[in-house]
This record gives C-alpha cells, structure tokens and sequence, in this order.
C-alpha cells in the first residue's frame, strides 16, 4: 500500500471534520454569535485540537465562512442570470436563487460589521450587488420600473430590505420561502402588486419544475 492511498481515509476523515464544523457554526453562530470556539467544537463532536487545526482562531472560521458564501453566491447568480428575460421575471427569478442562500448564511449578518468589516461583505456581495443593479437598469430602461432612484441607489435599498427580512427570519417574526419576499421587491421597484404576485408565482412554479 502506498503513502497516498495510506493517507486517503486520513484526508477524508478531516475534511469531513471540516465540513461538519462550518455546518455547525453556521447553526450556533446564528443563535449565539458570541458562541466560544470550545462551545462549536462540542456542538461539532469533535475535540478542541481538530477545530483549531483546521481554524487556528475565531477571525478564521469566520473568513472560511465568508468564502464559503462567497463562492455559493457567485454560483449561485452565474447560474440565475435571465438576460433574454423581461426584467420583472429576471428580478423575480433573481430574488428567489439569492434568498435561500441568505437565509443560509444569515448568521453572518450579526457578525458582519464587528467580525468580517465593511469591506469584506462588500466582496462577499459584489455579484449578486453587480446583477441587481443591471437588472434594475434594464427595467428602468423598458419602463417597467420606476425611475424615482438611480438603479445602484434602488439596488442598495432593495438590499437592505432584504437584509431586513432576513434579521426578521433570525428572530423568528418571518417565515418565507422566498416568494413574498420576491413580490416585495418587485412592489418596491414599482410593478403593481397584482402584477408582481403573478410574475413571482409564475417563475417559482417555473423553477419548481426545473
């Protein structure tokens, strides 16, 4: 037997550990953010020396998590990009990939400014922010949207209320699968309630199909 194939099970092994130790950071981060790293290793099942071999400190695991949801959102919007849509079912279908992953990773908002900076979750956030934008500029473009904001200004406000919506999750006063959160946002870039309902359940029967 080889040293490689030796080791195999050895690698296996630790990034499982690794896997279940983000998993479970995720979990308690969200109901404690100042949850100690001994708390997440028992929650995690595994002996304080395996959580700090893979993250050395509190400021790493939070960094693996920020890229961790870096990379699902970058996916996550190159996979949702409607170009040939109208831009009301772009947005539509826009909201609706990003906020599983928001809620995924909604802890992170409590830890954002005090553990990750400003600068950080601008990273994180940058395509998805890129994407908003630019189908914002489109519908304002085809007179879908209003034109009351410039639509990096609309984008950000539609942003912080999901953020909003999100925190609402965090403390248990919303439950959504996405789709009022998606009719929200299209009532907000000013397509009329009725129209955004038939829109967003049009494209979530669309998805759920796909």
């Amino acid at each position: 037997m080889t040293k490689s194939v030796a080791r195999e099970p050895l690698r296996r092994n630790a990034r499982s550990n690794r896997a279940r130790i983000l998993a479970t950071a995720r979990q308690e981060l969200g109901r404690n953010p100042d949850v100690t790293l001994e708390e997440l290793a028992r929650a995690a099942g595994v002996v304080r020396r395996t959580l700090f071999g893979h993250f050395p400190g509190r400021a790493a695991l939070l960094e693996a998590l920020a890229e961790e949801a870096a990379e699902t959102l970058r996916t996550t919007v190159a996979a949702g990009v409607r170009p040939d849509e109208p831009a009301e079912r772009a947005l539509a279908y826009f909201v609706l990939a990003i906020w599983p992953v928001g809620d995924h990773y909604r802890m992170l908002l409590a830890l954002a400014r005090r553990d990750l900076g400003v600068e950080r979750v601008a990273e994180v956030l940058a395509p998805a922010r890129a994407e908003a934008t630019a189908i914002l500029e489109r519908g304002q473009r085809d007179g879908v949207f209003h034109t009351q904001l410039p639509s990096a200004v609309l984008s950000a406000g539609l942003e912080a209320m999901t953020v909003a919506l999100l925190e609402a999750v965090n403390d248990g006063s919303l439950e959504d699968d996405g789709t009022r959160v998606a009719v929200a946002t299209l009532v907000a870039a000013g397509v009329p309630e009725k129209r955004a309902s038939a829109v967003v359940g049009e494209v979530a029967a669309e998805a759920a199909e796909a």
